[in-house]
């Protein structure tokens, strides 16, 4: 409905620019002598005005100064006034060119942009650049070329880097824009602008640090919902997992965290700046998501197996040609060619075997990306190789990349593939990698579109008698769970344990032993001791009393002599496992200081740190994720049949992960927790031993708040009765919505639809579909009304089918103070107070985010919708972009 409330800053009609007298050169900072000639070079054709900082000028100037944006490159002490100077004539956005600026200091000027209403970037920052508006507002070089890629970078450095190379690699831009430290205008917020800007088509993030985990993750999940996002961060150490309590919090560092929050976001990580160059030149050459299955065509069998190795390093797949493909395709390449698995034209090909080749694989449906390789060979000609490919590019649908290697004889080929917009590479590894990264974001949509429930569909958790268990512990001042109390957690979300029982004498250890049955196991039970094996308090295979009873008297020395000042409640004894085909897992929580709860698993037992074989994800987990998770361990090829054992039950495995899943949700005090090990086999899994850390709740756990992603809001559906009997169900949008919320579109009215759309559209096409259902629920909602009616079926059962008859929905702006609405009535049930129940809720859900105000646009014919929007108190007024519509507006 409304421009972006970052337009000013970065699309501006005019500026004003502070940076001291030209006349004086040696008064005005570095930054000050060159924003002015890239200003002037960049070509901006808004009205630009020099001010100057000292007021030299009249008031009558001053006034006729206003603007979108304000410039600032000024000495550091003279920021301060130049911004409140910026703010008293009206500038809706500024930039302040810096360096150096302390945190004292830059909190200053976010109060002074907050108490005007203007949107910072800076300080200390390099600027940005537009390259189509032709805004060089930057000090950070030369205006780019224009292009579909964006660049936001927290590096001055790199941004310039980035920039010069892009320059002599035909890379253009559409916005580029260097954050550095103490900036008001965040990553996130910027993201937010590039997700709607469409002259972006891809971004590419370099990434140091964040504040907001969740703000982040939910514009990186809207920007990648629509636009292939790589992000490339650094500082990768995990200082925080020094102090851990437990191995969850010592082996799991921030960075695989990150890794985590950014596998679900949809966006693409890569690791090194060679890659991110890659990505950039992918990127810019406007490939779109595929498969893993990259086929290589090559006139050198080298290169190729380079590029072959790569790929399975990659876990990417080496794509062959169907029979019938390299049938039909091997009259028209040399005698020497070889398609078996890579595509060898071998050395005497030329233009017409390479376009040949390429048209293949273009039209054979088990390729999903092709790279041609050219090696200069006595006679070649690597230009007329380089223009056949580069002209089929425009009718491929497929990415093409291509490898030129060598240098002075490919000069010329390369100058002509960089003019056709096709990414170019010096070596097949290099653009492997360029492929890797638009693979890895095909595969990372899928769990872009996973929003699980708080709750599994299993038998629900006993989370009265888990609250009232931690809050018991924290009454006592301590914050680590024995291990009675870490499986009395765990058997309340019904996560299968052994059977424990806490002895405080050799005689009554001997005595529980006998009651369990041997073999049994002794731990010693201590708060103080994280790692019971490394005071030697762990014995197992215990055979009989006699050996109850040693274990016991030379455990407790043992204890006591290496931790004198440890706290013993005793020694707890339980039935040994049993599990004769058990495989020891691992299932750990560490709670990241920015994105919150973790959850970990793979190998366990007591070398689980040097084995070093884990993934990480953020919950909430579904089946999916939970099925992804395992995955990725390398000890999940145990779980199949293994030296001779029958396969393990896999199943049991993810339901403990839901299980877990459902405590990090629901117990925001739970901070660290380690089930080590976990044992499966074909019978099922068990947590044969636990240590669990918990702290206070933060004061943003309430609803979900301690979790970066929110999980699906299922604490929002009511149940309503119909008029004229029946009632529906008002709740959430899901995913799985797509087919009902597509016939709802379809049985409309053409009037309906275009009240809706204000288009004549019959039915929404799969990315709308897309948009609708995959929402972000920490900035969007639409609840949906779906009503269930049975009917008899064919065989005379009945049936009973879904369907949704009426959609609510609001989108928050990005300044997260206000939204905006749109309601969708089913015709045939118009006039049974739908529409004002659809409305209630969605304000209250608004309203409970916190939202001040919400808005929409009307149309102007739409009388029902206009008598509905006066019923509920909204203020109606014209709107002044398009007499067309009305716009209703209420505070929440």
């Amino acid at each position: 409905m409304e421009t972006h409330y970052l337009t000013p800053l970065f699309s501006p009609q005019s500026l004003v620019v502070f940076a001291g007298k030209a006349d004086q050169p040696d008064q005005q900072t570095c930054y000050g002598r060159g924003i002015r000639a890239q200003l002037e070079q960049g070509g901006f054709s808004g009205p630009v005005t020099f001010l100057d900082v000292g007021m030299s000028g009249t008031l009558s100037d001053l006034a006729h100064s206003r603007a979108d944006l304000a410039v600032i490159a000024l000495p550091n002490d003279e920021l301060s006034f130049a911004l409140e100077v910026a703010g008293r004539i009206q500038c809706r956005a500024a930039l302040i060119l810096s360096a150096g600026v302390d945190g004292a200091l830059a909190g200053e000027l976010h109060a002074i942009a907050r108490k005007h209403g203007i949107h910072l970037l800076g300080p200390n920052c390099l600027g940005y650049q537009r390259p189509r508006l032709h805004i060089n507002a930057s000090v950070a070089g030369p205006l780019a070329q224009p292009g579909s890629l964006a660049l936001i970078s927290q590096s001055g450095a790199l941004t310039t880097a980035i920039l010069d190379w892009a320059s002599q690699n035909a890379v253009g831009f559409s916005t580029v824009v260097s954050l550095g430290a103490n900036t008001a205008v965040d990553l996130a917020q910027t993201l937010d602008f590039l997700a709607t800007d469409p002259a972006t088509q891809s971004i590419v993030i370099y990434m140091e640090g964040l504040t907001d985990a969740r703000r982040f993750l939910s514009a990186l999940r809207g920007a990648a919902n629509t636009k292939p996002v790589v992000v490339l961060k650094a500082g990768n150490a995990a200082a925080a997992s020094q102090a851990a309590l437990t191995h969850s919090g010592a082996i799991v560092a921030s960075d695989e965290v990150f890794d985590a929050a950014l596998r679900r976001t949809g966006a693409v990580r890569v690791s090194s700046f060679v890659q991110l160059f890659s990505a950039a030149k992918c990127l810019a050459s406007r490939y779109r998501p595929v498969g893993p299955r990259l086929a290589v065509i090559t006139n050198g069998g080298g290169p190729g197996v380079l590029a072959a190795d790569w790929i399975d390093h990659l876990g990417l797949q080496l794509a062959t040609l169907s029979a019938a493909a390299a049938q039909a395709l091997a009259p028209e390449l040399p005698p020497h060619a070889s398609l078996a698995q890579l595509i060898d034209l071998s050395e005497e090909a030329g233009a017409e075997a390479f376009s040949a080749a390429v048209q293949a694989c273009g039209r054979d449906s088990q390729v999903d990306g092709i790279l041609v390789i050219y090696s200069p060979k006595l006679g070649g000609d690597p230009a007329a190789v380089a223009r056949a490919v580069s002209a089929l590019n425009a009718g491929l649908g497929k990415p093409l990349l291509t490898c030129w290697m060598g240098d002075r004889q490919v000069a010329e080929a390369r100058q002509l593939i960089n003019a056709a917009g096709l990414a170019t590479f010096r070596t097949p590894e290099a653009a492997v990698d360029g492929f890797s990264n638009i693979a890895s974001f095909y595969q990372n949509q899928q769990l872009l579109h996973q929003t699980p429930p708080p709750l599994s569909q299993l038998a629900q958790p006993d989370l009265d008698g888990a609250r009232l268990l931690i809050e018991g512990v924290l009454a006592e001042r301590r914050k680590v769970l024995t291990e009675m109390e870490s499986k009395a957690l765990l058997a309340a979300f019904h996560i299968p344990i052994t059977q424990t029982i806490l002895a405080r004498s050799a005689a009554e250890a001997m005595l529980i032993a006998s009651q369990l049955g041997y073999p049994v196991a002794l731990k010693i039970d201590s708060p103080d001791i994280a790692h019971k094996s490394d005071v030697q308090g762990v014995v197992l295979n215990l055979a009989n009393a006699a050996a109850v009873r040693d274990a016991y008297g030379d455990m407790m020395a043992t204890v006591r002599r290496l931790l004198p000042d440890a706290r013993i409640n005793g020694v707890t004894v339980q039935k040994m496992a049993g599990k004769r085909h058990g495989r020891e897992l691992y299932i750990g929580v560490v709670t990241d200081r920015l994105f919150g709860p973790a959850i970990s698993f793979g190998a366990g037992g007591t070398m689980i740190e040097l084995i070093a074989d884990r993934a990480v994800e953020l919950p909430p987990l579904n089946q999916f994720l939970a099925q992804r998770l395992i995955g990725r361990v390398r000890s999940a090829a145990t779980l199949g049949e293994w030296r001779g054992a029958p396969p393990a039950q896999r199943e049991a495995v993810e339901q403990m992960l839901l299980r877990v899943s459902e405590m990090v949700c629901e117990l925001p005090q739970l901070r660290e927790m380690d089930i080590n090990p976990l044992i499966v086999d074909e019978h099922g899994a068990l947590a044969v031993d636990a240590r669990i850390v918990v702290d206070a709740a933060p004061p943003s756990a309430q609803g979900y708040g301690h979790l970066a992603i929110l999980p699906y809001p299922s604490s929002y559906t009511q149940e309503w009765p119909m008029r004229g009997g029946g009632q529906y169900t008002l709740r959430p949008v899901q995913p799985d919505d797509a087919s009902m919320l597509q016939e709802l579109v379809r049985g409309l009215s053409e009037k309906s639809r275009y009240y809706r759309f204000a288009s004549s559209l019959r039915e929404l096409s799969v990315p709308m579909l897309a948009r609708y259902t995959l929402i972000d629920y920490d900035r969007e909602m639409a609840l949906v009304a779906v009503l269930t009616q049975r009917a008899p079926g064919p065989d005379g059962e009945f049936v009973e089918t879904d369907s949704i008859i009426g959609v609510s929905r609001y989108i928050a702006n990005p300044d997260r103070s206000s939204c905006e609405f749109s309601l969708l009535v089913d015709d045939r049930y118009s006039g049974q107070g739908l529409g004002t129940r659809l409305m209630l809720a969605i304000m209250d859900v608004a309203r409970d985010k916190g939202l001040s105000e919400i808005d929409g646009l009307v149309l102007c014919k739409n009388s029902g919708m206009l008598k509905l929007m006066a019923s509920l108190g909204f203020q109606i007024r014209p709107y002044e972009d398009d007499p067309d519509f009305r716009l209703c507006s209420k505070t929440l």
